[in-house]
């Protein structure tokens, strides 16, 4: 989805936390909550945003999310900093952990101009934190959402499906906890065990066992059962919410919306034109090819690295992806799967453009064949529950579209 305006969505990364969680393998890093350099690196990420919106690359920008890590460490002073450098925008997320979540912060990212706040809470189980390596406990999770929800922000939780010590009745009362508390979006992320994290380490010795396939299917369906008896609809494979509550800045990972990422690690796509006019600001990035039809970036400096930048682009290093029109539009179907609106007809339709036609419609028939996506009324094709739960197959096939099959 090419947009001559700009970027449309922003993300900015802040990897800092007070220590890593046991099943973490984010770009984050432990730190003092008074460490200065996370000061410094703030003021070097609304520099690049304050450069970015002068050169017209954010106009047009509708959602913004300040991701981690963990954000709130900033503090109200610091994240306020943050989220006033970004254009007025209808959506703007920062994720919080309940240690360092307080009214006075939500007041202040509020008063900046945030609209959301996505709490990491997990759990409410305190046998389940302590398993995950969380700072915070139950009750502080229960406070922060309570909180949250009376700060005028609109609220999301996040909480883990198969957990070590997770029984079913514990995993519903956290989702029941949640909402009750006020949150109107639910994001449930089964645990995932991921190579160098403390859990990596203890399934390689023996002293843990990694949950299968089966388990995390079964969390994930109790999950769905609660919120879906709570007035929650699913709209992605891992998010839930109520009515009008959908995350937009969510949504636009999955609809081929042009994102813009600033901070280590953060990821950003671009056709041509706008890489092009980003290059301006970042002249070491390389020329792209002439079959490139759109192009994804990772900034590989270090969070020192960005501090010490100074809001200057070009200074930092980025790891940069082609992929050609018919690998793009494979992505774009690949990701619309993941979401409960599916491959819409405009987007096959440009999908058998760039693929070829037969391809398309043969890897669809196959999905609707296996019983992984139906066809709704309004003629897309959106997952079925085997395939919210079968979703690797399904990218899979859709993906292998890019290279011809």
């Amino acid at each position: 989805m090419a947009d001559a305006t700009g970027f449309r969505a922003l993300y900015l990364h802040v990897p800092f936390c007070v220590r890593k969680c046991a099943y973490c393998d984010f770009a984050s890093s432990a730190t003092g909550r008074r460490d200065p350099l996370m000061a410094v690196y703030a003021r070097s990420l609304a520099a690049m945003v304050r450069r970015m919106a002068g050169e017209g690359l954010l106009d047009g920008l509708s959602t913004a999310y300040v991701g981690g890590g963990t954000p709130s460490l900033l503090g109200g002073e610091g994240l306020s900093f943050l989220i006033g450098a970004v254009p007025s925008v209808g959506e703007l997320t920062f994720e919080a952990n309940p240690d360092s979540f307080s009214p006075d912060l939500a007041a202040a990212a509020r008063d900046a101009g945030a609209t959301r706040v996505s709490l990491g809470v997990q759990s409410l189980a305190d046998d389940e934190l302590r398993a995950l390596g969380r700072v915070h406990d139950g009750e502080a999770a229960r406070r922060a959402l309570g909180e949250a929800a009376a700060s005028g922000l609109r609220l999301s939780a996040d909480l883990m499906a198969a957990v070590p010590g997770q029984t079913p009745a514990s995993l519903a009362a956290s989702v029941e906890g949640a909402v009750a508390a006020g949150a109107s979006h639910v994001s449930v992320y089964p645990l995932i065990i991921e190579e160098g994290t403390v859990f990596g380490r203890a399934v390689e010795e023996g002293s843990m066992e990694e949950p299968s396939d089966d388990e995390e299917a079964a969390a994930m369906e109790a999950a769905e059962r609660v919120l879906g008896r709570l007035g929650f609809a699913r709209y992605e494979v891992a998010s839930y919410a109520r009515p009008g509550e959908r995350c937009r800045h969510n949504l636009s990972y999955w609809n081929g919306t042009p994102y813009l990422g600033l901070g280590t690690a953060a990821a950003s796509m671009a056709d041509c034109g706008l890489y092009g006019r980003l290059r301006r600001l970042a002249p070491g990035l390389p020329a792209v090819a002439a079959s490139t039809a759109r192009v994804r970036l990772t900034c590989d400096s270090t969070a020192r690295e960005v501090a010490a930048a100074e809001g200057d682009l070009s200074r930092l290093s980025f790891g940069v992806e082609e992929l050609t029109a018919g690998e793009a539009a494979a992505e774009d179907l690949m990701l619309a799967a993941r979401t409960s609106d599916g491959l819409g007809p405009g987007l096959l339709a440009r999908a058998r453009d760039a693929v070829g036609a037969a391809a398309v419609d043969r890897a669809v028939d196959t999905l609707v064949g296996e019983g992984l996506l139906a066809e709704t009324p309004s003629g897309a094709f959106a997952p079925t529950e085997r395939g919210w739960l079968m979703g690797n197959v399904v990218f899979g096939e859709l993906w292998g579209l890019a290279d011809g099959d």
